[in-house]
């Protein structure tokens, strides 16, 4: 058996005293193992791991797929994906170690045979390599194939371990559905096999540490959380920026639109992390509670067009190259209503938050990458400095930055030197490149390895993916019903003129990020 890679990292600070917490014996099934995000994101997260010492030297992974794929074929494939995409130095002893677990599956997904042959490698896997039948089955996979793929692992007596010592778990992507229905369809799906305590539905954007930074933020320092109610804040808003477009997606993207695909669940994650009650601890249940009474709060405005935007970019310039318009993207439809920009008001009816509106956006062919969470406080009561640049002073705001440019910014007003009166705004600001010594892992290293450790806080409970299909189903009902057409905003910019209506009307503007 390969010996342990565990080693000091030389560039962690000595000051850093965190326990290693390191997984022990175990497999993960993948299935999907040839889609983009497996070859980009789950493959060199694995290889990371195990590179950093989380992952003991018997981890095994599977690749279940269509293709007729050799023992070998299957390393090559892993190492160019891993090689291309690891965010850490590539090291051929470590390489050599992983490769010793890599095993692949023939199969289609409902082939009785191949989940046969599953089992049979598995169990090679217990006995070789100490795996002890503890097994995860990462879905990464459209969400009609849960329910067979479920089923014959099921079937297969894949999805139960022997020993009440040991486990089997399950890990599903978003989409979680595509409304209320489809989620709860889903849930019951995919728990009539696996126990709750098993199921980890994954949203990356909760493994990213930024986002995670959000409860220390708030609840290790005493100078925030006294501001963090309606007797200080205006306002917050919540946006997610990208300067692409939807690329090679269009069979997914159109009839899904920016707010299924990243307001439901990304976004509407933030929200309950930055408006939530501290929880008792950091257990899952503790947390999970907390987010969810934040989402069953929140309140639907009475007008829903009015409490909303939408937008398809346009074709033109940007950043002096010619891009396409969302209607000359491949196997896109001229009559196409699939928004590519989402905006929503919404508030949060309890104490704490009565009154303060939070604005989410997403949307493509915006003016730069960012996702960021903007907390702005309200007006000073009696300002003794009345002459200043109103271009140059804004509210105070801090602003938690969570890619790509991790950190946090805090804005607030100083004197200029040299003059009477004159007030200016100025930034603190919190790089996390720049403050410790170790890069950020990527948000699937943090969430892989929690998965195989059995630590589910940072996944969503099946409450929650229900409760956020429930504040998304009306806005969605709404624009199918009165046939709204998003309007067209070019690219580059940071979306329709309609959004900034709906600011407009609560005398407010989007903050340029």
């Amino acid at each position: 058996m390969p010996t342990s890679n565990v080693h000091t990292n030389p560039l962690r600070d000595d000051r850093d005293k965190r326990l290693v917490r390191v997984a022990a014996p175990s497999a993960l099934v993948l299935f999907g193992v040839t889609g983009d995000l497996a070859r980009k994101k789950l493959l060199p997260a694995m290889y990371d791991l195990v590179n950093r010492g989380l992952l003991p030297p018997s981890f095994s992974l599977v690749g279940f797929g269509r293709r007729p794929w050799s023992k070998t074929d299957f390393q090559d494939y892993v190492r160019e994906a891993v090689t291309a995409n690891a965010r850490t130095e590539f090291q051929e002893a470590v390489w050599e170690q992983f490769a010793e677990g890599l095993r692949f599956v023939q199969g289609e997904f409902d082939d009785t045979e191949a989940y046969s042959n599953l089992q049979d490698v598995l169990r090679e896997l217990d006995q070789e390599r100490g795996t002890s039948g503890n097994h995860a089955f990462y879905l990464s996979i459209p969400p009609k194939a849960f329910e067979v793929v479920c089923h014959q692992l099921a079937e297969n007596g894949l999805a139960e371990h022997e020993n009440a010592s040991g486990w089997r778990r399950v890990v599903i992507e978003k989409p979680f559905g595509h409304d209320l229905a489809s989620a709860q369809e889903l849930n019951e799906i995919v728990e009539s096999v696996f126990s709750r305590d098993a199921i980890f539905r994954i949203d990356h954007y909760l493994g990213k540490e930024t986002v995670q930074n959000i409860l220390a933020l708030r609840f290790a320092n005493t100078m925030f959380e006294p501001l963090w109610n309606a007797n200080y804040v205006d306002h917050v808003q919540i946006t997610m920026a990208e300067d692409i477009g939807i690329g090679t997606r269009a069979g997914y993207y159109d009839g899904v639109g920016a707010a299924r695909d990243v307001i439901q669940n990304h976004l509407l994650q933030l929200l309950a992390l930055t408006a939530m009650e501290e929880p008792f601890d950091f257990t899952a249940r503790a947390l999970r509670a907390e987010k969810a009474k934040v989402l069953d709060a929140v309140q639907l405005p009475e007008d829903l067009g009015q409490a909303s935007a939408l937008g398809q970019y346009r074709g033109g310039l940007q950043g002096g190259l010619e891009v396409r318009s969302f209607f000359e993207e491949d196997d896109i439809p001229e009559d196409s209503r699939t928004e590519t920009y989402a905006a929503l008001r919404l508030e949060v009816y309890n104490r704490r938050w009565a009154g303060v509106p939070f604005y989410l956006r997403a949307g493509k062919r915006l003016g730069r990458r960012v996702t960021e969470i903007a907390v702005v406080f309200k007006d000073s009561p009696d300002r003794l400095f009345p002459l200043h640049d109103t271009d140059e002073f804004g509210n105070n705001a801090i602003v938690i930055r969570i890619q790509p440019d991790e950190g946090v910014t805090i804005r607030f007003a100083s004197k200029v030197p040299g003059t009477q009166s004159e007030i200016r705004d100025v930034t603190m600001d919190f790089g996390y490149g720049h403050a410790f010594t170790e890069s950020s892992p990527e948000a699937y290293e943090r969430l892989i390895l929690d998965v195989l450790l059995g630590e589910p806080p940072l996944f969503p409970h099946h409450e929650e993916v229900e409760l956020s299909w429930k504040i998304l189903d009306p806005f969605e009902e709404y624009w199918a019903e009165n046939q709204i057409q998003p309007e067209g905003y070019d690219p580059g910019s940071w979306g329709p003129e309609s959004a900034d209506r709906l600011m407009q009307r609560d005398g407010r503007t989007w903050r340029r990020p």
